[in-house]
């Protein structure tokens, strides 16, 4: 017996010594603790775990990508007249996204210029002016500083040098992207061919119907890679859509990408948006005679923004991340404008939404589980499925970013 516990405590002694403990921030980067990660689908290593619990691999992701890369915040009917407004942050930067009394939509960094308050508290609303709530500094619609009580004895102060600081915003198809940095290419330039892949859906001619939001405790990445395989699907939603979205029941494909993203065609019989069964809209009429008219096509916008592109509706899922180990997710259901108007809408539409929310619920549960399982000091790299090559895609377009 006391040799049986002494081989035993050799044992734990050995697996101990293989115990992946983070590296000191200098040595973080490194690429040779990625090299196992870069090589082919079928060789390689899934990351090391820290990369989706260190504070400091996140605090690097928040610079080198979210800062840098276009990011997605919604869609333009989300301040549909001249005054409306939401007030969001992303990334750790506080922004407004208004449209202007001249119908531009516009984006500014959610700080006044005068002492720094935050000028919009988080959420949306409709205003004619913007007026910070601590000196009442005042500036237009379009950032202009319009507005300054008591500082006309301030010398060489003019209020033509303290607009509002200006983010970029460019939209594609009724989206909204933001860009932190100045010297970024253009949208159109990031996206690169998108368009050929999903413009005969006409999301420039859909409609938000229901947005909801849901902070999960997870790191930005777990979420963005469970989305782009389809190897979870037989065992996370096997009651749910496994019967006709799973690798063996779609014929999942990816597709070439000449851009910033990645893309898969499934194809499918049914929509990719109903539980099966479930009473739904006729297939989109843009569709017909086309492949599309069979499947679904899901690109993911590098870093974080997935859309579903499926015979009668869309969606998508935008990405905020919060810090290493939660974020935010909004979820998004598109229809074509012309099914709000019929009198049925509310009833159909209520069977998508069915599917939406039981199967977001399924990812939470097992992303969450899948965040704490990596929190232990025994998680290690494992290896890859060749049904996961988008997931080794994206976490090497990742390392790119991160390791620079």
């Amino acid at each position: 017996m006391r040799a049986a516990r002494q081989m035993a405590g050799s044992a734990m002694s050995g697996a101990a010594s293989l115990l992946p403990s983070e590296p000191p921030a200098e040595d973080l980067f490194d690429p040779r603790h990625y090299a196992g990660v870069r090589r082919p689908l079928l060789e390689a290593e899934t990351p090391p775990p820290w990369i989706y619990t260190s504070q400091v691999f996140y605090q690097r992701e928040v610079e080198r990508m979210f800062r840098r890369d276009w990011q997605f915040l919604g869609r333009t009917e989300q301040v549909p007249e001249p005054g409306d407004y939401f007030s969001v942050e992303f990334a750790g930067v506080p922004l407004i996204i208004v449209r202007g009394q001249d119908n531009v939509v516009r984006a500014f960094a959610n700080t006044c210029r005068h002492r720094g308050s935050l000028l919009l508290d988080a959420g949306k609303g409709h205003c004619k002016a913007i007026v910070c709530p601590y000196h009442s500094w005042t500036y237009t619609l379009d950032g202009r500083l319009a507005g300054t009580p008591d500082m006309d004895r301030t010398e060489g102060f003019r209020a033509e040098d303290y607009p509002l600081l200006p983010i970029r915003l460019e939209t594609w198809a009724g989206f909204m992207f933001v860009n932190f940095d100045p010297q970024a290419g253009s949208l159109a330039a990031y996206l690169g061919d998108l368009d050929q892949k999903v413009g005969m859906y006409g999301l420039d001619d859909m409609v938000l119907a229901r947005r909801r939001e849901y902070v999960i405790g997870c790191n930005w990445k777990l979420w963005v890679e469970n989305a782009k395989e389809s190897y979870h699907i037989a065992t996370v939603h096997k009651r749910t859509i496994n019967r006709y979205a799973s690798a063996k029941s779609a014929g999942y494909a990816v597709e070439q990408a000449d851009g910033q993203y990645c893309v898969t065609f499934a194809s499918h019989d049914t929509s990719m948006a109903l539980l099966h069964g479930d009473a739904g809209f006729p297939v989109n009429e843009r569709l017909i005679g086309r492949r599309e008219a069979a499947g679904t096509c899901a690109p993911l916008i590098y870093p974080s923004t997935y859309l579903a592109c499926t015979i009668d509706c869309a969606w998508y899922l935008e990405v905020h991340p919060l810090g290493p180990t939660s974020m935010r997710l909004v979820h998004g259901a598109l229809f074509p404008r012309e099914r709000l108007g019929r009198p049925e809408f509310e009833q159909l539409a209520a069977n998508y939404y069915k599917r939406w929310d039981i199967t977001t619920d399924e990812d939470i549960v097992a992303s969450e589980r899948q965040q704490k399982g990596l929190g232990s000091p025994y998680a290690l790299a494992g290896r890859f499925s060749h049904r996961e090559p988008l997931v080794h895609a994206i976490d090497n377009w990742i390392l790119d970013r991160v390791l620079g």
